[in-house]
């Protein structure tokens, strides 16, 4: 063979090499690309299909399966819809998560997290065939529960944790589970159109409850036909109450206040989970009851507890195959208060539906006998399902009966002369037997002052701090506070508590002296010292800085809870001090001129201080008057008080308002 011919055969030789080469790298690639495409094709089936179901779009993910995959196993898509409404829908299952999605060709597998109406999340581990180019799922009762056959079903078994109890320093019920009643509908026994909606406007008309509030209760996602849904709860059926027709009553055990209104704002109320708590809160579940408000919400998680039950797969005779998903119920906690809840009551009862607030102590000890806020309100009415004409009512009330005074900060008026007071003789600034001579009703500095005058209420001289405590005098204690000077003055006021959070279960601003760290004027620095200024102490913060007075010089920090250990701060101010100041207190009981002199009759060794902050826009005008006692159990100090009454009427005080109030604690804290 010639030379160019053999160079021909090899030349024809490569390109058809070269051909075959281009040939399969074209018929893999090709053959990548449609494996790609259907992967793709195959997530995005999986990912719509479990997309519906996490939503309870349950007819719409019906449009992912194959028919013939349904006539094969002889379902019909309106079965499946059903089964996955009976199952997925029953037992609560939402927000499903796709892990390790992996589709083969025509074939898928991936890991499924759902989270069920026990509140937790159950693992399934899922595989199957798509059909027409995997757009479509070969559809089986396995993608329903991994362990499914066709005529299996599931059981679901829930069990509620009773929630814990809220009582006093005795076991009495502030928060308890009692007997409730429950009004409700069935949706099936409302019948349909016309004869639906004028059921539910004579049950709207009877229980109090708007229409729309009926309405929106039956939408809920968990409701089905034969279910009860619960519209209002009340501790007892009302006298001469008629159910209209499609209204059904049931007896069931819920929460109840037993004291209503003398506890609302401490202890607060609970209240049925909704779609949005359980987004926020993976541990509640379709049925939960919730702290809203007050102590119930503070401690929501160890009084809830933790609901149980169990889910599991039975064959077509109810026997359990497999256990899906089991969680143990736990019972609530207890929380044990320090109040005592007739103090609790009576201390409300004495602010006589007044905008104020009272605090008791055991000084000893920084109990908290009472926290009372007045206007209130019954949460028994929230727990139960509160009106929107009754929750109207309250919101619009001027009062502002939602309002925990005793967490809210004023201006302490004259009962802080105690703490100047305290201060000046440590500092040795002021001498209590010095007078002064001070003469009438108002004074000033100098000119400097303009038209501003420090005005008090009695026109007595001399005045030494005896007389100015009994007739709790502003241009003495203003006086002496300008004569101490700020940096001596914030130097004793900075050993007390301001600025510090107080260890409570209650929301509230840290103690404030000023809004600046400079007064920047004699004018706030006079005012301060007699209670007014810029300070900012709420009552219970009032009644933890007095409690140098019943205890020796040392701070005992207030506490709720019964079992939490006390917090003191020592030597804030000196004994020698509280024995001076202590008995000008005695003095203000005992003296006929005494600003809590009426408090002698009642038989009590008491020391006390009252005060007037007064708020207003000009010198001269009446101003809104705030009216402060602070008094406590001068033989033994087993008790205090802080009585608050906010923007007085001429004819009440706070000093007015205690007396049975003291007895009880005379009789009970002695």
């Amino acid at each position: 063979m010639k030379r160019s011919e053999k160079h021909k055969r090899g030349k024809g030789i490569v390109i058809v090499a070269g051909i075959l080469i281009i040939g399969c790298l074209f018929f893999f690639g090709y053959r990548t690309i449609n494996e790609q495409r259907m992967e793709a094709k195959g997530k995005e089936t999986i990912k719509g299909f479990v997309d519906r179901l996490s939503k309870g779009k349950y007819q719409e993910s019906l449009k992912y399966l194959s028919e013939d995959s349904l006539k094969s196993l002889d379902f019909s898509k309106q079965q499946v819809n059903e089964k996955y409404q009976n199952i997925y829908g029953s037992i609560g299952v939402h927000d499903i998560k796709i892990k390790n999605l992996k589709i083969k060709k025509n074939q898928f597998a991936y890991t499924a997290v759902l989270y069920t109406g026990l509140g937790k999340s159950l693992k399934q581990n899922y595989q199957g065939t798509f059909t027409k180019g995997n757009s479509l799922i070969e559809w089986a009762p396995n993608l329903i529960f991994s362990g499914m056959k066709r005529t299996d079903k599931v059981a679901y078994h829930y069990l509620s944790a009773t929630r814990g109890e809220i009582v006093d320093r005795n076991g009495h019920g502030l928060a308890n589970n009692g007997e409730i009643v429950n009004f409700g509908v069935v949706p099936k026994a409302l019948g349909e159109g016309e004869q639906k909606q004028e059921k539910i406007k004579k049950i709207s008309e009877a229980l109090g409850l708007t229409e729309k509030a009926i309405n929106t209760a039956l939408e809920q996602s968990w409701v089905k036909e034969e279910y009860f849904v619960p519209l209002k709860t009340e501790t007892k059926v009302p006298e001469n109450f008629e159910a209209p027709d499609g209204l059904e009553v049931q007896t069931n055990i819920g929460r109840t206040n037993p004291i209503g209104e003398a506890a609302a704002h401490l202890i607060g109320y609970v209240g049925a989970v909704t779609a949005e708590d359980m987004k926020k809160n993976k541990d509640l579940s379709e049925g939960s009851i919730i702290g809203r408000t007050g102590l119930e919400r503070v401690f929501d998680k160890e009084l809830r507890g933790r609901d149980g039950g169990y889910i599991a797969i039975t064959n077509s005779e109810g026997k359990e195959k497999e256990i899906l998903q089991k969680i143990n119920v736990v019972e609530g906690k207890k929380i044990q208060l320090t109040i005592d809840v007739q103090a609790q009551y009576l201390a409300y009862k004495s602010l006589d539906n007044e905008r104020g607030s009272s605090v008791v102590t055991e000084p000893k000890t920084g109990d908290l006998l009472a926290v009372a806020s007045s206007p209130s309100f019954d949460p028994n009415k929230f727990v139960h399902g509160i009106s929107q004409t009754d929750y109207d009512k309250l919101s619009k009330d001027k009062a502002l009966p939602f309002l925990a005074r005793y967490s809210n900060g004023y201006a302490p008026g004259s009962t802080f002369k105690l703490i100047t007071a305290a201060i000046g003789l440590d500092a040795g600034t002021i001498d209590p037997n010095q007078a002064l001579a001070i003469n009438g009703l108002k004074w000033q500095q100098d000119a400097s002052w303009g038209g501003y005058k420090v005005t008090r209420v009695s026109d007595v001289s001399p005045v030494d701090l005896r007389t100015a405590m009994i007739y709790s005098d502003n241009i003495y204690m203003a006086q002496e506070t300008l004569k101490m000077g700020e940096k001596t003055f914030r130097a004793g006021l900075n050993k007390f508590i301001f600025g510090e959070e107080l260890d409570l279960p209650i929301e509230m601003n840290p103690a404030q002296i000023s809004t600046e760290k400079n007064f920047g004027s004699d004018i706030l620095l006079a005012d301060t010292g007699y209670g007014q200024g810029q300070l900012l102490l709420n009552p219970i913060q009032q009644i933890a800085t007095y409690s140098v007075f019943p205890n020796n010089g040392t701070i005992v920090y207030p506490k709720l809870l019964l079992s939490q250990e006390n917090k003191t701060k020592k030597n804030v101010v000196s004994a020698e001090t509280v024995a001076r100041i202590n008995q000008d207190m005695q003095a203000v009981v005992e003296d006929p001129n005494g600003t809590a002199n009426s408090l002698q009759s009642l038989g009590i060794p008491l020391m006390a201080k009252t005060g007037t902050a007064e708020i207003k826009d000009k010198q001269d005008e009446r101003g809104q008057q705030n009216s402060f006692l602070y008094a406590f159990d001068s033989q033994n100090q087993k008790f205090s008080v802080l009585q608050f009454l906010e923007d007085r009427p001429d004819s009440k005080s706070a000093v007015g308002m205690v007396p049975e109030l003291l007895k009880y604690l005379k009789e009970n804290y002695n």
